[in-house]
């Protein structure tokens, strides 16, 4: 979870031609209450069937707070396969049309880079490549990793979007919550 200064009650607490930035103490207080609500809200079971959970908050270079979770769930809502990965989690552009709200989401917040040739200047580059792999290699179908990770399905579908003047496929996009279960207005 990473805090949004265009969040509307960050917005509404602003005075005139001040901007987010300088009100630390404003993107705190209101990510903590947000963050509250959501931990309230995956332990009480509206989101997964949870045993324990447990958060770390860092700030961004650009001082924005934001959460890693480790969440271990009850052993029958285990996602243990490729299948139950894409049930929950995608890494590919939306139809445009079918969910217009959570495709401008993820062309806003869900799209790396753009890095590589494309911008060697990015701060993702170290020694001439992105450190996080950027752009990722299309996959047809979803693979577990020799790793941890999964290996998520990226189609070569066609869609493109235009992201920092550049047009970006499902190579770029960084893996999401695709659940409607967890699509809820903090």
């Amino acid at each position: 979870m990473t805090c949004n200064p265009n969040w509307i009650e960050i917005r509404e607490c602003l005075k005139p031609g001040e901007e987010a930035h300088n009100r630390p103490d404003l993107l705190c207080r209101v990510f903590k209450a947000k963050l509250s609500i959501l931990n309230d809200r995956i332990m009480s079971g509206q989101i997964f069937e949870v045993v324990s959970i447990v958060h770390v908050i860092e700030f961004k270079k650009r001082g924005l707070p934001h959460a890693h979770f480790l969440i271990i769930l009850k052993p029958a809502y285990k996602y243990l396969s490729p299948e139950a990965y894409d049930r929950i989690v995608s890494a590919e552009l939306l139809d445009k049309n079918e969910d217009p709200y959570l495709f401008n989401l993820v062309v806003t917040h869900m799209m790396h880079g753009p890095c590589g040739s494309l911008n060697p200047k990015n701060v993702s580059m170290v020694n001439g490549k992105c450190k996080n792999h950027y752009a990722k290699e299309f996959a047809e179908y979803t693979t577990q990793g020799t790793g941890t990770y999964p290996i998520y399905r990226r189609r070569n579908d066609g869609r493109t979007v235009k992201v920092r003047g550049h047009v970006l496929d499902n190579r770029w996009v960084i893996p999401y919550k695709l659940s409607y279960q967890c699509r809820v207005v903090l």
